[in-house]
């Protein structure tokens, strides 16, 4: 019984593990710009050798990894760190799976900034860094979003093609708004050899996504219109639509509005596919999906993780016939393919 006392007992850790949870994003921050877990996928092991490699203090780097390893990051046994499977695959500079570049958006200061301002955002309802917040006009953001994140969307990318792919079957003509990186058009272009892809970002992002169709080999069915997608001409008879994680920067008439251009530019019987994060009905589950809500408070002016039956209703106004959601095998995002 007085176990069963003490597990319920209140306690402030909670608290203290939130309130403390920057060191952890300092933290993974510093190792990646010193190249520790690099240092030692090469075989340093001892924080002697770790530190000859990063052109660190012994200290300094003693103490990093055992923080490291406190939060899961790395192994220690003795004097001696290795990494932890996660860390071999996905940090690892040398992995062709590596994503801390990705450190370059999540960790922005116009991200930053926007949480750091947060108590503003939920008094106003919406950023409180700027008036239009990441959604500014050739936000320079959007071009390190389109360089460090790449390596985390190949998978989904890779998966959502695979999925268009069985439930639509082969598709010729492919508009991909806000393109960013470009992956996700590019691996409809792989899967589909007589496709044509159209990209529409902003034009310094652009040049990250034709770097990318040039080294996957599609260059030569890679066409791109620059511009806003509220003011660009789509041009017409697509037979798909991509909106990869766009929709939730916008409140639902702004979606709607862009919906009905998507609707009209595409050929007979084409399907606007959607990525997005889907939380459930009670908006707490599932926890990544639903917590995406505040980053959205946090750095648009009206930005939101919509719900299912949210989409649905956006599309239906926007004239489309239906809308039917599929899992991907990375949990947290989902694809909405909605038809003509």
């Amino acid at each position: 019984m007085a176990t069963q006392q003490s597990a319920a007992s209140p306690s402030p850790m909670l608290f203290f593990e939130t309130v403390n949870s920057y060191q952890r994003s300092a933290a993974i921050k510093a190792a990646i710009e010193l190249g520790l877990f690099t240092a030692i996928a090469d075989g340093a092991e001892t924080a002697q050798e770790i530190a000859e490699k990063c052109g660190a203090s012994e200290r300094g780097t003693r103490i990093l990894c055992d923080y490291l390893t406190i939060k899961g990051f790395l192994n220690k046994h003795g004097q001696s760190y290795s990494l932890t499977p996660d860390s071999s695959l996905f940090l690892n500079q040398k992995s062709p799976a590596y994503v801390g570049g990705a450190i370059e958006f999540l960790l922005s200061p116009m991200l930053v900034e926007g949480f750091n301002n947060l108590t503003a955002a939920v008094r106003k309802g919406g950023t409180a860094i700027s008036e239009e917040g990441s959604v500014s006009p050739e936000n320079p953001v959007w071009v390190k979003f389109a360089q460090a994140m790449a390596p985390l969307a190949a998978f989904n990318a890779q998966m959502m093609a695979q999925l268009i792919d069985r439930q639509i079957g082969k598709v010729n003509k492919v508009l991909d708004i806000a393109a960013g990186h470009g992956l996700f058009g590019i691996e409809v272009a792989r899967l589909n050899p007589d496709a044509q892809i159209v990209a529409l970002d902003w034009p310094d992002v652009l040049e990250v996504a034709k770097e990318n169709a040039q080294k996957a080999g599609v260059a030569d069915r890679y066409d791109t219109i620059a511009g806003s997608a509220f003011e660009s001409d789509f041009g017409s008879g697509y037979d798909i639509v991509l909106l990869t994680n766009f929709l939730h920067h916008f409140d639902p008439p702004t979606n709607e509005a862009l919906l009905r251009k998507v609707h009209a530019v595409l050929a007979d019987g084409g399907r606007a596919i959607t990525l997005e994060f889907v939380p459930n009905e009670d908006r707490t589950t599932p926890p990544v999906a639903a917590a995406f809500s505040l980053i959205m408070l946090s750095s648009t002016p009206s930005g939101d993780a919509y719900t299912f039956a949210e989409f649905e209703k956006m599309f239906s106004n926007a004239g489309f016939s239906r809308t039917e959601l599929h899992e991907l095998p990375v949990p947290f995002q989902q694809v909405l393919i909605s038809e003509k």
